[in-house]
C-alpha cells in the first residue's frame, strides 16, 4: 500500500495553557519541518510546503533501513547544532538551500532528524488517534541512529519553569500538545501551543529600503510584515501588515543574493495593507526569520535582526499570533509608516 501524502499540522496558539498536565511537552527545535516517508526501503523528505528535499539531506537516507522493512510516515524537524550543542538556525542556512551537498559540507554542518509524531505505519493511518497513543507507537520504532533521534519529552511544569529550562540549554522554547488531540494534516489547531523563550518570528518580505553610506544605492534593509489573524478561523485575514524594517544582520552575501531576487519580484503594487513610504515593493513570496526585543504599542518590532531565510514555508501561512495582532489592532487611525 502506498503511504499517503500528508501536510504538516500547525500550532494554532501561543502562551501557556492554564493546566499543562493535559499536554505532552516537547522541545521546540530551531530547524526546518519535514515529513519523512519510508516506503519500499527508501526515504523521501518533503518540506512543509510539500516540496521534495530528499537530496538536501543525504545523511538521513539510512533511516529507511533502520526501520527494518517497516513502512512509515513521520513528522520531524531537521536540525543542526552549534558548538554548545544548541540548535542553530543560522548554521542550518548553509544546508537547507543546497540541493546536493558534498561530503565536505555534510561533515562541516551535519544535520539530525528529530521525529516527533507518527502519522502512518504499515498501511494504518494514525492521524485520528490521540497524541498520547501516536507517541507510544512512535517510541516503539526505537528511532536512534547516527543522524536521527526521537524528540524527547519534557516533564510538565509551570510556564516560567519550562521557559527557564529551555533557556538554560539554548532552546527557543517548547511545544505543548494536548494528549488526547488527533493530528489534523495541513490545519492549525489550538491543541498545539507554542511557548517561546526567544523572540523569533517568520515574516514576509514586502520590499526593500535603500541603504546609506557604503550601501547607498543598494539594499539597506528589508520591509517585512505578517498576515493578520482571523480570530474566527485561526487563519489569515489576507491583509499583510507591516511590522519592521530589518537591516541588522543583513550580510553582504545576502544582499548580493537579494538583488537577484528583487529584480524578479519587483512590483509597483504595495503588498502591505498599511501605507508605507520609502520602500521598493516586492511581491510577497520571500520569508525571513527575524529576532526582536519586543513589540511596541503600534505593533512594530523593536530591534529586529535578520536570522536567515526560509524556503520551507508558504508565505500565506505566516499569520500573527494573538499578542501581535492585538498590538496591530491598536494602531491609530491613519497610521502611516515612513521607512
Amino acid at each position: 500500500m502506498q503511504p499517503p501524502s500528508l501536510a504538516p499540522m500547525l500550532a494554532g496558539a501561543s502562551g501557556a495553557p492554564r493546566d499543562v498536565r493535559d499536554y505532552l511537552v516537547e522541545p521546540k527545535w530551531d530547524g526546518v519541518r519535514a515529513i519523512l516517508t519510508v516506503h519500499d526501503g527508501r526515504l523521501r523528505i518533503a518540506s512543509r510546503t510539500g516540496r521534495d528535499v530528499t537530496s538536501h539531506y543525504p545523511e538521513l537516507a539510512p533511516l529507511a533501513a533502520a526501520l527494518g522493512g517497516r513502512q512509515a510516515v513521520l513528522d520531524a524537524e531537521i536540525v543542526t547544532f552549534d558548538e554548545r550543542g544548541a540548535p542553530s538556525f543560522q548554521r542550518l542556512q548553509s544546508r537547507m538551500h543546497v540541493a546536493a551537498p558534498g561530503p565536505e559540507l555534510q561533515a562541516e554542518v551535519p544535520v539530525v532528524a528529530m521525529p516527533f509524531d507518527l502519522l502512518w505505519l504499515d498501511g494504518e493511518l494514525l492521524t485520528a488517534l490521540p497524541q498520547r497513543e501516536r507517541r507510544q507507537r512512535l517510541e516503539g520504532l526505537d528511532l536512534d541512529g547516527p543522524s536521527w533521534h526521537l524528540t524527547p519529552l519534557i516533564a510538565p511544569a509551570s510556564a516560567d519553569e519550562l521557559l527557564a529550562a529551555c533557556g538554560q540549554v539554548g532552546l527557543e522554547g517548547c511545544m505543548l500538545k494536548r494528549a488526547e488531540a488527533p493530528y489534523l494534516p495541513g490545519r492549525r489547531s489550538s491543541s498545539w501551543v507554542k511557548l517561546k523563550c526567544v523572540r523569533r518570528q517568520e515574516l514576509v518580505v514586502g520590499g526593500w529600503i535603500p541603504g546609506e553610506g557604503s550601501r547607498t544605492g543598494s539594499i539597506g534593509s528589508l520591509a517585512v510584515g505578517i498576515y493578520g489573524l482571523d480570530r474566527a478561523t485561526g487563519g489569515s485575514d489576507g491583509r499583510l501588515r507591516f511590522v519592521a524594517a530589518v537591516g541588522s544582520g543583513l550580510s553582504e552575501d545576502w544582499i548580493r543574493q537579494l538583488k537577484v531576487v528583487a529584480e524578479r519580484l519587483a512590483t509597483d503594487r504595495n503588498p502591505f495593507a498599511d501605507r508605507v513610504s520609502g520602500v521598493h515593493f516586492l511581491e510577497p513570496r520571500l520569508v525571513a526569520e527575524v529576532g526582536y526585543s519586543h513589540v511596541n504599542d503600534g505593533g512594530i518590532l523593536r530591534h529586529p535582526t535578520l536570522k536567515g531565510f526560509r524556503t520551507d514555508v508558504d508565505p500565506d501561512d505566516i499569520v500573527a499570533d494573538d499578542d501581535l495582532q492585538a498590538a496591530i489592532d491598536g494602531r491609530p487611525a491613519g497610521f502611516r509608516i515612513r521607512c
